[in-house]
C-alpha cells in the first residue's frame, strides 16, 4: 500500500515538474508594433522605449517587436489590421485613424492649435477620453495620444509667402480629408501618395510639395528634393497610439496594466523627443541649404476659414464644435 502511494506522488510530482514550463510558456506573449516612420524619428524611439520598458516590467514575459518604416503597410492598413486583430499595436496616423474614428478629425482643423502643448490640454482630459470611448467601441484602445508635430509646407517649385503661391501647386497628402480641404481651400492640388513613395514621387516630379512636420522632412531627408520650406503651422496632428482590442482582450488585468504604465513612459518621452527636436532642426535644414520663409499666416488663416465651417456642419459636427470651443476659447 505503501509503495503504491509512493508511485502516485512520484507521478503527481513529474506531472508538475511537466506542466510548470508548458504554464509559464503560456504566459508568454508577443505583439508586434507597427508604424510608419523612420528610425531616428521620435515615433521610432518612444516604440523602442515602450518595448523596453514593458518587457523589464513583465520581467522579460511580454516581448514587443517593433516594425518601422511601413514594413507592416502604410497607417491605413495598419489601422485595418488592428480592428480585425491581424496587427497588436501601431503608433499611427491622426487622418487614418479618422477612417475608422471620424472625430480625429476634429483635431486639425487649420491653425487650431500653435503648439502641440496647447492640443495635449484637450487631449489629456474628457475631449480625449471622450475620443477614446469612440475608438474602443471601433475596435481600437487608445494607450496614448502622440505628437507627430505642428506641420509646414515644402516645395521643390517655388517658395510659398503668400496664399497665391500655392495656387495650382500639385500638393501631397496622407490620407487626411482635412489636409484635402485645407489644400484646396488654398488652391493647391492635393494628391494622396504613400509616406513610402514620397521622396520617390518628389524627386520625379509627380507632386511639386508635401506637408509635413519638421521631424518627419529631416528624418526621410525630404530636403534633399525640395528646396523651398514655408513655416506655415497650418496643422497640428497627433500620432494616437493604439492596440487592437481584440488583443488588448487577451490579456490578463496585470498585463493590461504594464501595457498602460508602460504607454505612459513611452508616450512623455515621445513627447518631449518631439518638443526637442524642432529648433535644432530648423537650424540643421538652414544649414542643408533649405531656403525658409514664414508667410503671412492671417491671409492663410482667412482662405482656410470655410474648412471649419464645412466639418462643424457635417456629421461629426457637435464633436468638432466643442474641440473647437475649447481650443478657440469660443
Amino acid at each position: 500500500m505503501q509503495r503504491t502511494t509512493f508511485t502516485r506522488t512520484l507521478l503527481a510530482l513529474a506531472a508538475m515538474i511537466l506542466v510548470a514550463p508548458l504554464a509559464a510558456q503560456a504566459q508568454a506573449v508577443k505583439l508586434t508594433l507597427g508604424h510608419g516612420a523612420a528610425p531616428g524619428n521620435p515615433r521610432h524611439e518612444a516604440a523602442m522605449k515602450f518595448a523596453e520598458v514593458l518587457k523589464a516590467k513583465t520581467a522579460g514575459r511580454i516581448e514587443v517587436q517593433v516594425a518601422p518604416s511601413a514594413q507592416l503597410g502604410d497607417d491605413a492598413a495598419m489601422v485595418t489590421a488592428l480592428r480585425t486583430g491581424a496587427l497588436d499595436m501601431s503608433a499611427n496616423s491622426q487622418g487614418a485613424a479618422a477612417n475608422a474614428v471620424p472625430e480625429y478629425a476634429a483635431y486639425g482643423m487649420p491653425f487650431m492649435f500653435s503648439t502641440p502643448a496647447q492640443a495635449f490640454k484637450l487631449l489629456d482630459g474628457p475631449l480625449g477620453k471622450e475620443l477614446a470611448d469612440k475608438s474602443a467601441d471601433k475596435g481600437m484602445v487608445v494607450l496614448g495620444y502622440w505628437d507627430n508635430g505642428i506641420r509646414h509646407m515644402t516645395s521643390g517649385k517655388r517658395a510659398i509667402t503668400k496664399v497665391e503661391d500655392m495656387k495650382g501647386l500639385k500638393m501631397r497628402t496622407p490620407p487626411d480629408a482635412v489636409l484635402v480641404d485645407i489644400m484646396q481651400s488654398l488652391g493647391a492640388e492635393a494628391q494622396q501618395i504613400k509616406f513610402a513613395e514620397l521622396y520617390v514621387a518628389l524627386q520625379q516630379g509627380v507632386v511639386d510639395g508635401q506637408e509635413n512636420p519638421l521631424v518627419n522632412i529631416h528624418a526621410s531627408k525630404l530636403y534633399e528634393v525640395q528646396k523651398h520650406l514655408a513655416l506655415t503651422s497650418h496643422m497640428f496632428q497627433m500620432t494616437p497610439f493604439l492596440m487592437s482590442k481584440r488583443s488588448w482582450d487577451r490579456l490578463s488585468e496585470v498585463d493590461r496594466k504594464a501595457v498602460s504604465e508602460a504607454a505612459v513612459e513611452a508616450t512623455a518621452l515621445q513627447r518631449k523627443l518631439s518638443q526637442e527636436a524642432d529648433d535644432k532642426l530648423l537650424a540643421d535644414l538652414k544649414a542643408k541649404g533649405v531656403l525658409v520663409t514664414t508667410p503671412d499666416k492671417a491671409a492663410f488663416v482667412k482662405a482656410t476659414a470655410s474648412v471649419d465651417d464645412k466639418w462643424a456642419a457635417g456629421p461629426i459636427g457637435p464633436y468638432v464644435k466643442k474641440v473647437i470651443a475649447a481650443a478657440r476659447g469660443n
